[in-house]
């Protein structure tokens, strides 16, 4: 009777002690069993690690979502960087008056790029006209023409790789307030009116202006000694 009465499960408290043990290791099963499944799906998962973690998309990572733009190779911009263009680059009257010339030149050589024509040139007012043929509807075109007109310019060709582009930042922007120390304009200029040098905008048009500015025969072709210094 005894034995009855200290194993038999009378007691309540003893009864409640024996139930909690036995939910602890069903716990402690449940939990090793999932501890197991999921070591086991982790060397699993492991055999194919994944090479773009790098480029995927974590909200605490938010910087992360930049890397995910793919990087595409275009073979026809990389060849596009080692074409040669040409650009001419005329100093204004004003540029021509205050003493620029040698000022301006010294920047393009400097650069490296090849001088191919130049001379001074009394403009007319027709090839002005032809040239600024573009901003003929715009209201200060008249001015701009007299402004042209006003004085001896001083007419270049320069060639390189990459020449246009790199020349319109040597000379900044066209209103000299708004170009950055450095450039041209930046340095030398005060006003739109006053700007000091022209450049071509693109090599179609750097084509179109040499051929205006200058005569067959002006252009002389030729190859600085320095050109192994400068490109591969």
């Amino acid at each position: 009777m005894e034995t009855l009465a200290v194993f038999g499960g009378a007691s309540p408290c003893f009864s409640s002690s024996l139930q909690r043990s036995a939910a602890e290791r069903s716990c402690s099963l449940s939990y090793a069993h999932h501890k197991n499944h999921l070591r086991t799906r982790h060397h699993q998962l492991s055999a194919f690690p994944s090479k773009c973690h790098l480029f995927s998309f974590f909200p605490s990572r938010p910087h992360a979502k930049t890397l995910a733009k793919p990087r595409i190779f275009l073979p026809h911009l990389v060849a596009s960087l080692e074409q040669v263009d040409e650009t001419y680059i005329m100093v204004k009257p004003d540029g021509v008056q205050r003493g620029l010339v040698g000022e301006i030149i010294s920047r393009f050589e400097k650069k490296g790029f090849k001088l191919t024509g130049l001379k001074l040139f009394q403009c007319p007012q027709d090839l002005a006209e032809e040239h600024y043929k573009d901003l003929k509807g715009k209201s200060f075109f008249p001015k701009l023409i007299d402004y042209i007109i006003s004085g001896p310019v001083v007419c270049m060709a320069w060639e390189g790789v990459g020449v246009v582009a790199a020349a319109r930042k040597l000379i900044g922007s066209t209103n000299p307030l708004q170009a950055e120390p450095g450039t041209i304009r930046g340095d030398l200029a005060v006003q739109t009116g006053r700007n000091v040098v022209h450049g071509s905008d693109s090599p179609e048009n750097g084509k179109r202006e040499i051929a205006l500015w200058f005569k067959e025969g002006e252009l002389c072709q030729w190859t600085p000694t320095q050109e192994p210094w400068l490109r591969e």
